[in-house]
């Protein structure tokens, strides 16, 4: 897949670029709506014999609109650039999204956007706005269209009577509701890290963890602990996972973590990338009385992961 990091007024190599049927949207998450999306622009593209693209924008238009500076996304750039290319996806045209994007007006964004990209289609969800002051829908895209491109809205994608959204999901992994999220998504909901040295206190009470510093801006589940499969060097593993400040141990400045412990031979990850998929919320965080108290709910824990990752026919 060819990537494109693009910025208004477009510098388009050479001035010309392939025609293509265009996805648009921020797509974070790339859940089942998103991917609804990618596949009907992925079926016009075959009808039309030209290749499929997506189009999404970076930083977020509320870090620029509203100067938001500590957004979190359940699919970072990378993360969402590699999740197009598993959809099949030819090539993603990422833009820019300043203040010069943002005063564009609808008509302008199609006339020195879309069209100097050669769209031959564009594909947008039903709730897609753009163009400053977002005042541009898809049904404004089919009247712009003068027959010089195609254009398809795509209805929402309905679970449990509601419309599939990032805003659902994020309230979900905030919730602890990670197995309805992960439907909604049509995959595990995952983040990775690095892996750094940490106090050691896990390994003393017999439940060595990896330390993992998110290396990106995930969104988090709500703290507490959580069955995962992690994946390191080629390698998979079960395990628990908490998100937390670690309430039973005494902190002068309490910050949270992320601490995983794998149903594993104990192996050196320090300094390795390990991309952990949330599978279930077992338990809110908790402060315990002892150490020992600690030692025993954990103790439990492993033994309702292994029960319910049985019970799903995933470990054995």
């Amino acid at each position: 897949m060819q990537v494109y990091h693009l910025s208004y007024p477009l510098m388009l190599e050479n001035g010309v670029i392939e025609p293509s049927v265009i996805a648009i949207g921020y797509f974070d998450g790339v859940h089942l709506g998103h991917q609804k999306v990618i596949q009907t622009a992925k079926e016009m593209a075959e009808r039309l014999e030209v290749p499929l693209a997506v189009m999404t924008f970076h930083p977020h238009p509320k870090q620029v609109l509203e100067q938001k500076d500590t957004m979190r996304f359940l699919t970072p750039i990378n993360e969402k650039i590699n999740l197009f290319q598993a959809l099949g996806v030819q090539k993603t045209y990422v833009m820019k999204f300043d203040q010069r994007l943002a005063n564009l007006s609808a008509e302008e964004f199609v006339e020195n956007v879309c069209l100097l990209l050669q769209a031959r289609g564009i594909v947008t969800g039903f709730n897609f706005r753009f163009g400053k002051q977002q005042s541009g829908d898809a049904d404004l895209l089919l009247s712009l269209s003068q027959d010089r491109y195609n254009t398809e809205k795509v209805d929402a994608v309905v679970k449990e009577g509601r419309h599939v959204s990032s805003t659902w999901i994020r309230q979900l992994l905030s919730s602890g509701n990670v197995e309805l999220a992960n439907q909604l998504l049509g995959r595990n909901y995952r983040f990775q890290g690095t892996v750094e040295r940490g106090d050691q206190r896990g390994k003393l009470i017999g439940f060595p963890t990896a330390n993992l510093a998110i290396t990106s801006p995930y969104y988090l589940p709500k703290r507490g602990v959580y069955v995962v499969q992690a994946q390191f060097e080629g390698t998979s593993a079960y395990g628990l996972m908490n998100i937390g400040i670690r309430p039973t141990f005494k902190h002068s400045t309490p910050q949270e973590k992320v601490e995983v412990h794998l149903f594993h031979p104990d192996v050196n990850l320090y300094g390795k990338t390990m991309l952990v998929q949330v599978l279930k919320f077992l338990r809110p965080e908790q402060k315990f009385a002892s150490v020992d108290a600690l030692t025993y709910q954990i103790q439990n824990d492993k033994k309702l992961a292994e029960k319910w990752l049985s019970t799903e026919h995933l470990f054995t």
